[in-house]
């Protein structure tokens, strides 16, 4: 008999949404985790759900890697949300370098399918997302208020 996995519940907190010079300033050692753009789309319409993305490092050095792509795509009028995961006792953030990041992530960009993402489109089988359980909080944009890895995967079939 398998080991009965305990599902994993991360909160994130979601900051308004900012423009790319703002959060391209965002170097503090709090300033990690996972981010949202909005962009105006010729197919999806205003201001829509682009991309999804996260940091391990900071959300400003993560823009650089932005840069070019929004300026071009949008005249410079992204909006970026950003979001910092905490654990379930709310009060404590996930480490920067921990795989949680990278889980969430994944979840995000499968269940919302960002025109813009290429990545992490198809998770069905990841069984480190399959306890996974994600609560939005605040400023959470188009995302959905919660997200499970039970729904989005093959966890049932």
């Amino acid at each position: 008999m398998k080991d009965k996995i305990e599902e994993k519940i991360i909160h994130i907190e979601w900051q308004d949404p900012n423009d790319f010079e703002f959060v391209k300033n965002l170097t503090g050692k709090h300033d990690f985790g996972i981010y949202q753009i909005y962009l105006d789309h010729s197919i999806y319409g205003r201001e829509v759900l682009s991309y999804i993305g996260s940091t391990s490092e900071t959300f400003g050095s993560r823009m650089k890697v932005h840069e070019n792509w929004l300026k071009d795509s949008d005249n410079g009028n992204a909006k970026i949300y950003t979001g910092k995961l905490r654990k379930k006792d709310w009060y404590t953030l996930y480490e920067r370098e921990s795989k949680e990041i990278v889980q969430v992530e994944k979840l995000l960009i499968y269940s919302h399918q960002p025109a813009y993402n290429k990545v992490y489109k198809d998770i069905q089988d990841d069984h480190d997302i399959q306890e996974l359980h994600i609560l939005n909080w605040e400023k959470r944009g188009d995302l959905l208020p919660e997200v499970s890895g039970a729904r989005w995967t093959s966890k049932f079939e």
